[in-house]
């Protein structure tokens, strides 16, 4: 099965494109190559122009607070079980707190150090971090991989209560959406959604089906319309019947 997600606002997806921007940089960090390394440390500098919203961290800080609000009605459900619950809500309140003891805007540490703001300046440019552009970069990148990785880790490690949080959050949301079973007619889809706020959408489908959904959402109405793409050809409507899963994902 392979998992497309759609969000249905901005913020849900700045918040996916950060996951994915740290699922990125985990990757490459832990690889030992210099040219790897490079990744992951451009890789943060992304992270940076999409976090460079100001109200990321108390919108996260908001919204960690109202899920510990919405987890603590449950403790007097007996469908619910106790441990599992307090171990949610110990996740919640640890990642809130490590959160808001983050000092100054986020990776602050970064553009206050002119090496790697020298670094992040040359890397927008196509081939601009070669070794006779950047000759420190140059001899940094031939250190041991321990010392790299050290390296890195420490510039990266004031996000990572901002990581931390948005893993959570998106958790959350994802578990919170119910998978039904459904039959793309002739290719596509379409549901009213009757004005109920929804943050994102979860669709799955059989890899081997070969179809590619486009989609989109607003309040009232999502629709989906399957193609199908071979080589180089411009993707082409699916017109069979497409067999998927979706999941309408809300708090």
């Amino acid at each position: 099965m392979i998992v497309y997600e759609y969000p249905f606002n901005e913020r849900i997806r700045t918040l996916l494109r950060l996951e994915d921007l740290y699922e990125k940089f985990v990757f490459f960090l832990h690889q030992e190559s210099p040219q790897q390394h490079h990744i992951a440390l451009a890789t943060i500098f992304e992270m940076l122009e999409v976090a460079g919203r100001a109200d990321l961290k108390s919108d996260l800080l908001q919204e960690l607070e109202r899920q510990k609000q919405m987890l603590l009605a449950y403790q007097s459900n007996p469908n619910v079980e106790p441990e599992m619950l307090n171990a949610i809500l110990a996740e919640v309140d640890k990642a809130s707190s490590a959160l808001a003891a983050a000092q100054g805007k986020t990776g602050q540490n970064i553009r206050d150090n002119e090496w790697l703001m020298s670094i992040r300046g040359r890397t927008i440019i196509p081939g601009g971090a070669c070794e006779f552009d950047l000759p420190a970069y140059y001899a940094w990148q031939q250190h041991s991989f321990e010392r790299r990785f050290n390296d890195i880790s420490n510039w990266f490690a004031p996000l990572i209560p901002l990581a931390d949080a948005i893993t959570i959050v998106l958790r959350l949301l994802r578990e919170s959406g119910h998978a039904v079973k459904i039959n793309a007619a002739g290719g596509s889809y379409q549901q009213m959604l009757q004005g109920k706020i929804y943050q994102m959408l979860r669709l799955s489908l059989d890899i081997e089906l070969g179809a590619i959904p486009e989609i989109s959402a607003n309040k009232y109405m999502l629709w989906v319309r399957f193609t199908q793409q071979d080589g180089d050809e411009k993707p082409r409507p699916l017109e069979g019947e497409v067999p998927f899963e979706l999941a309408l994902c809300g708090f």
